[in-house]
């Protein structure tokens, strides 16, 4: 079933991101910007955070949280273990909100309007799934850049 594929996705990137935090040499490098590259590490982990426990947690999952997007970019310095805990709790909500979807909810209408038009919460969650690719690959990328010689 496609949930439990998005289970499997979303706990190894989710993983993934805290390992790549975890490959970063100086916690300082977390938190650079370098050339045109204008988000750190560290804001795009806040972000992909809100944007998980806003779409999946809060609205899927029933789990009280205000989103402060703004935040997820200007916020600064936080300290890794503290990015670690969220990422795991980000994990956990995510797991048990799709664990405990309904195969009629997920065929329906998602609860928010996102896009531009209504989408199904089926296309809503592969969306989701790929946005935390897309910001995984970047986190790698910047890990990589500012710290070249980790691989």
């Amino acid at each position: 079933m496609l949930t439990e594929t998005l289970r499997l996705l979303f706990r190894r990137d989710l993983d993934r991101v805290a390992n790549e935090l975890l490959l970063y040499r100086n916690e300082t490098a977390i938190w650079q910007v370098e050339k045109d590259i204008a988000n750190s590490a560290g804001n795009l982990i806040l972000h992909l955070i809100g944007n998980l426990k806003t779409y999946i947690g809060a609205e899927l999952g029933g789990v009280a949280y205000t989103r402060h997007r703004e935040l997820e970019f200007s916020q600064k310095n936080v300290d890794r273990q503290e990015l670690l805990a969220k990422l795991a709790e980000t994990r956990d909500i995510v797991d048990e909100a799709l664990r405990a979807l309904r195969p009629d909810v997920l065929a329906g209408e998602y609860p928010l309007l996102v896009f531009e038009h209504k989408t199904s919460t089926e296309y809503m969650l592969v969306h989701l799934a790929c946005h935390l690719a897309y910001h995984l690959g970047q986190i790698n990328y910047h890990r990589r850049l500012i710290d070249p010689t980790q691989v």
